[in-house]
């Protein structure tokens, strides 16, 4: 959609602000879906599941190409979000399951790198089909990758039973994980940090033609640039978050704080803002695989709940961060002030890890007095 914004909004007669509220509609559908359908669909084989969502999701995508309104449009998007919700939520317990717990950052690395490809070439693609065949023909090809992703699912998951006696999913035993206040820091950090990316993700096209000058031909490369930088950064957080948990997640957010205050500050200087588009795509994605690691290890007890949890978390983020910067952008403060805000987000969001981190090492720290008490024999508790 961040590609498309410009085109749809004129033909919709709606505006920018508006016409990115279909971002938020997406985001909202993602946040409500992902724990639903994941509870709805707890006791079915995943495979099935993948199958069925992802047909409700082409579906969705043919419904807004053929959208007359605005609100049908708006409408088929919510549709579209909640089968893309509970296809990642329940992808993402599937990639978990498949590894060992000392390599699930980088499962989720691998499932994160689909979204950096996405990235760069989706997105580009759908902003250059816009500009060249209407903003319409990009649900179309959205919905041809979909079926495309349907063979895949059918010809490469593998098809599973569904768990019986003691290892059923039990939806009350799973629900047991929001009691734990480290799933609700993790679900915060999450939040922020995609609100901070999406504030200015969302915007990034109208701050590259309006602010830096850039023809509105250049905002496929541009978006591209941002795609390569999140491949990038996925591959190094891969590589380094199992080790080093919250120092990448430390790191990432931190630095994405950086990256965007600088880009509120250098925005009007088009080489600098497409420079720092880039750095963006690495900071963010490199925090990725972390921050979906951390979500499982801490909800391990309810891996299908902790991947909706994920999705949802993320969404919060991408439902707040485009609102916010269309609040700034209609408060007539200028698409730099969307940068700043993303700053703020992202800064709250490296506090947020502080406090997770210090919570995590006073746990810890309680485990082991508690087991060193109750027996001679030391236990090692493994900490994040």
């Amino acid at each position: 959609m961040s590609g498309i914004l410009q085109p749809l909004a004129r033909d919709m007669g709606v505006s920018i602000p508006k016409a990115g509220m279909l971002i938020s509609a997406f985001a909202i559908g993602m946040v409500v879906g992902a724990p639903l359908l994941a509870a709805a669909t707890l006791k079915l084989p995943r495979r099935t599941t993948l199958i069925a969502l992802l047909i409700v999701f082409m579906l969705g995508q043919i419904a807004g190409a053929l959208a007359p309104t605005y609100g049908v449009l708006f409408v088929s998007r919510v549709v579209s979000a909640l089968a893309c919700a509970g296809f990642w939520a329940v992808g993402a317990a599937v990639a978990v399951s498949l590894v060992p717990v000392n390599a699930r950052a980088k499962a989720m690395a691998i499932m994160v790198g689909g979204l950096s490809v996405a990235n760069i070439a989706g997105v580009p693609a759908g902003s250059f089909l816009g500009q060249q065949a209407g903003w319409r023909s990009a649900f179309w090809a959205v919905a041809a990758l979909a079926a495309i992703g349907l063979v895949g699912v059918i010809a490469c998951v593998p098809r599973t039973a569904p768990a019986t006696g003691d290892d059923a999913p039990n939806l009350r035993r799973e629900l047991r994980i929001y009691r734990d206040k480290q799933v609700w820091l993790a679900l915060l950090t999450i939040a922020l940090n995609a609100g901070a990316v999406f504030a200015l993700f969302s915007y990034l096209g109208p701050l590259l033609t309006d602010v830096a000058g850039l023809p509105e031909s250049w905002v496929p490369t541009v978006l591209g640039l941002f795609g390569i930088g999140g491949l990038v950064g996925t591959v190094i957080g891969g590589r380094i978050a199992d080790a080093h948990l919250f120092g990448t997640m430390y790191g990432g957010i931190a630095a994405s704080t950086g990256v965007l205050a600088l880009l509120a500050l250098l925005a009007e200087y088009r080489w600098a803002a497409i420079a720092l588009a880039l750095m963006l795509g690495v900071t963010a994605f490199t925090t990725a695989p972390a921050l979906n690691a951390r979500m499982f290890n801490v909800a391990n007890a309810a891996p299908t709940l902790a991947g909706a949890t994920t999705t949802a978390s993320f969404n919060i983020g991408n439902t707040v961060g485009p609102w916010l910067g269309g609040l700034v952008i209609s408060a007539h403060w200028g698409y730099e002030a969307v940068a700043w805000t993303g700053a703020v987000l992202a800064a709250a969001g490296v506090a947020v890890t502080a406090v997770a981190s210090r919570v995590q090492r006073r746990e810890s720290g309680s485990r082991v007095v508690t087991s060193k008490s109750a027996t001679p024999t030391a236990v090692r508790v493994s900490a994040d």
